[in-house]
């Protein structure tokens, strides 16, 4: 088996239950620490902080979706499609830093 994965350091998938304010309520979500750190990564991306970042996002699947089913699972894959899609391209990076500012500039006001 490859070591790239058999010798990570289980704090990096061990997991972090954090409490944020999602739509007005407290709730916890519980992501391994790798989650959190690519999580935080895209807020600063966004110029936000974690809990901004995630409560806007909330708010952006309620408007698609009418419901979150699994807004955990959800964090997961927006960390993947941000590994694979936007990290290291700087055409996507800055497209993500736009479109957070006019996000966040609207919510704003």
């Amino acid at each position: 088996m490859c070591r790239i994965f058999s010798a990570q350091t289980a704090d990096r998938y061990a997991y972090q239950t954090r409490s944020i304010r999602l739509g007005g309520h407290a709730t916890s979500i519980r992501l391994e620490a790798a989650f959190w750190d690519i999580l935080e990564e895209i807020a600063l991306l966004q110029g936000v902080t974690l809990g901004r970042f995630l409560s806007k996002l909330h708010d952006e699947v309620l408007e698609f979706q009418e419901e979150t089913m699994n807004f955990t699972s959800l964090l997961r894959c927006a960390c993947l499609t941000y590994l694979s899609d936007v990290r290291g391209q700087e055409e996507d990076c800055e497209r993500v830093r736009r479109d957070a500012v006019q996000a966040f500039h609207t919510a704003a006001e």
